[in-house]
């Protein structure tokens, strides 16, 4: 870490330390003595490449010693293991989608904590009790490799009427695919509680051979595993830039419609390293940590109250292509998502034979 993030690290701690006391009545100094005690948090869902949380696991190492491991899972895979561990707890801290939050506050696996910044964080965007709240926003876009689909699609119509070979992922526990699917309805003129529109044209692509319901990674992009990635922003930029044929790729937000979610750091209840886990969420809301998510092409929550440095801006997607990007309503598509892995088996995938 550089001096003068040392130096913004520690005017922060200095301010705080004589400000409000936690929801734990722990100041953060105090609270950065018992982390460092702990000397260690453990994550799921939050790997290095995934929103640059790299910088961030560095920097709570290099600042406060905190050693991290992480296990890379779905968020419905996260919120399974935690209560299946229950105060037997291994996992300190999960990064669920947005719909995945209220469903870990409703059945009680959730700490409460407001970080120092919570007042800028917009209330479509958080729990009212601190349950959670989302770090950073994901809109679904398409990476399209120009190569193989020159004739670049620009909606989901074009898309769709393409012969272009697309991965959607794998509908039910992931997010980002859940996501995926919700944003073609969307463009098709549905809506959280009618997919479909969506489903239909999907089932159309299965049954041309067209549809790849694997999750979207860097090996299978390399592999030319598909010819249109239909993933986040900040997932299709970050692997854009890891590809040695990025200039391959074009990263676009379809027209005619997608959709704008998240990811909320969620405190475990039973977290083994709980002053760490508290530490690290405060960081991950602080100025610092906000910029080392947008490094990884994600859109901070607090973007507002932030100047991001002109790198750093560029290598995100045009503000202009988000005109037709909304948010999606979580308490809807909480209650609709669950249901989805069921109706994508059977409606879908059966088209497939897998």
């Amino acid at each position: 870490m550089d001096q003068s993030r040392r130096r913004h690290l520690s005017a922060l701690l200095a301010m705080l330390a004589t400000g409000p006391t936690w929801a734990v009545n722990v100041r953060l100094a105090e609270l950065a003595k018992a982390a460092r005690a702990e000397g260690q948090v453990v994550s799921t869902g939050m790997p290095d490449t995934w929103a640059n949380w790299r910088e961030t696991w560095q920097d709570l190492l290099h600042e406060y010693g905190l050693a991290h491991l992480d296990h890379n899972l779905s968020s419905a895979e996260q919120l399974a293991r935690i209560a299946a561990e229950g105060r037997d707890a291994s996992i300190d801290l999960c990064d669920v989608g947005f719909e995945f939050a209220a469903q870990a506050k409703a059945a009680g696996l959730t700490r409460p904590h407001k970080p120092a910044t919570w007042n800028e964080i917009p209330d479509w965007a958080k729990d009212t009790d601190g349950h959670w709240a989302l770090a950073y926003t994901g809109t679904i876009a398409f990476a399209v490799n120009t190569r193989r689909v020159p004739q670049v699609p620009r909606s989901w119509k074009a898309l769709l009427a393409s012969p272009a070979r697309v991965l959607i992922g794998d509908v039910g526990p992931t997010a980002q695919a859940n996501a995926a699917v919700l944003a073609a309805a969307i463009a098709l003129g549905g809506s959280e509680t009618r997919l479909e529109p969506a489903l239909q044209r999907l089932a159309e692509l299965a049954v041309a051979g067209r549809l790849v319901s694997d999750n979207p990674t860097l090996a299978r992009m390399k592999a030319d595993h598909a010819d249109v990635y239909v993933l986040w922003d900040f997932n299709a930029l970050s692997l854009r830039h890891r590809l040695r044929n990025a200039a391959d790729f074009e990263v676009i937000i379809p027209e005619d419609g997608s959709v704008v979610s998240g990811y909320a750091p969620l405190i475990n209840r039973c977290a083994p390293h709980p002053n760490a886990a508290l530490l690290a969420r405060e960081f991950i809301f602080s100025d610092e940590g906000q910029l080392n998510l947008a490094r990884g092409n994600a859109r901070p929550i607090r973007v507002d109250a932030l100047t991001l440095p002109g790198p750093v801006r560029r290598r995100l997607v045009d503000s202009a292509q988000y005109r037709n990007a909304r948010a999606l309503q979580p308490a809807l598509w909480a209650r609709e998502a669950r249901k989805l892995g069921a109706v994508w088996a059977k409606d879908v995938l059966r088209n497939t034979g897998t």
